[in-house]
């Protein structure tokens, strides 16, 4: 389970030396997570990275960036942007097939890194960032910002205190189903398009909250004809007994909910489950009851705020998402993978297991 969560503090407090970041890539992720960095009072909009030049002059416009880099005269945008030196941490915000290589050039370049999900194509990727983010002494975070809400925080505390017992049996599902678009990284292979690697992560880490690392895991998929899988299903098995059954899909609208049950009673989270309002709970001796949360911004501004507070207190990584629990999702992913067998461009032979 997670670390007990530290005390709250509100997220656009100011607790320490101003933080300049970088952000690489101007899509929709990008400029929900920046509007939530520009809350926090100790966070400076450095720079921001683009492969156009009209892109990244916009971005940087519409939300204040001191400089604006982009592709031109034998560089990208990006490596201009960590050339930069007046820049912390850089906020990696490219489709993910992109984000293994600009994460190493920022750890190569001594730039503290917050990459979006997933950290890497599979888990090898990621064990090469966690060495290297090791070696060099530099900051990295995979930006699973679930981790970091007040209702996910409040439910690990709701399954520490022992008040449902203990979790015996996990369900999670996430899905909706977009219209097919060939030109989307939703539906493109070489961009890790799919269920498995868009929205299995927020069901996977739920489970690996409640019930930890497990033993074995089982996976079966539907794959489409351009090579990606349309929707999943996982369960997986703990040596205690415990049971967690996992589906995510982009082919179907699901209630995108959680459901642990434990010997003593059951805890429900609202939909969607990477942003849940409310938890239901109904331990065996008490009365249900409803807790309701709000979030500040976007509610990104929770994981941002840990990233300053790492950086400010001079740690090299979060305990409530460290690099080696990235590594250990990858390989869940990676098995998954394997048993569906499903494969990317970006695959060396064989899948990785």
């Amino acid at each position: 389970m997670l670390p007990a969560p530290v005390s709250t503090i509100a997220p656009s407090t100011a607790t320490g030396r101003p933080i300049r970041w970088g952000v690489v890539a101007t899509g929709s992720i990008a400029a929900r997570v920046v509007h939530d960095l520009a809350l926090l009072d100790d966070a400076v909009l450095q720079a921001v990275s683009s492969r156009t030049e009209a892109s990244a002059r916009a971005f940087g416009l519409r939300f204040g960036f001191a400089s604006a880099y982009f592709d031109g005269e034998g560089s990208t945008g990006y490596e201009r942007l960590l050339a930069d030196p007046a820049v912390d941490v850089v906020y990696i915000a490219t489709p993910h097939a992109q984000h293994h290589a600009v994460a190493l050039a920022a750890l190569a370049a001594g730039k503290h890194v917050l990459c979006e999900k997933p950290l890497a194509m599979d888990a090898g990727q990621a064990a090469e960032l966690a060495v290297l983010a090791a070696e060099r002494g530099l900051f990295l975070m995979e930006a699973v910002w679930t981790r970091f809400l007040p209702s996910f925080r409040r439910a690990s505390t709701i399954l520490r205190s022992g008040e449902i017992g203990q979790p015996r049996w996990l369900q999670a599902d996430l899905g909706f189903a977009p219209p097919f678009d060939p030109a989307s990284r939703t539906w493109d292979p070489a961009a890790g398009g799919g269920a498995l690697l868009n929205l299995a992560v927020y069901p996977l880490t739920w489970a690996l909250a409640a019930l930890g690392k497990p033993s074995s895991v089982s996976a079966q998929g539907l794959l489409t004809p351009e090579g990606i899988d349309l929707q999943n299903a996982l369960t997986l098995s703990y040596s205690s007994g415990a049971h967690a059954q996992l589906t995510t899909s982009i082919g179907a609208h699901c209630p995108s909910v959680v459901t642990i049950s434990g010997t003593d009673g059951w805890l429900r989270s609202s939909g969607p489950l990477f942003n849940p309002g409310e938890l239901v709970i109904q331990p065996r001796q008490g009365t249900l009851r409803t807790e309701r949360f709000e979030v500040f911004g976007n509610g990104f501004s929770y994981e941002l705020r840990e990233v300053t507070r790492c950086l400010q207190e001079g740690l090299t990584e979060s305990p409530f998402m460290t690099p080696s629990e990235s590594v250990r999702m990858m390989e869940l992913l990676d098995e998954a993978r394997r048993q569906m067998g499903l494969r990317y461009p970006s695959d060396s032979d064989p899948v990785p297991a």
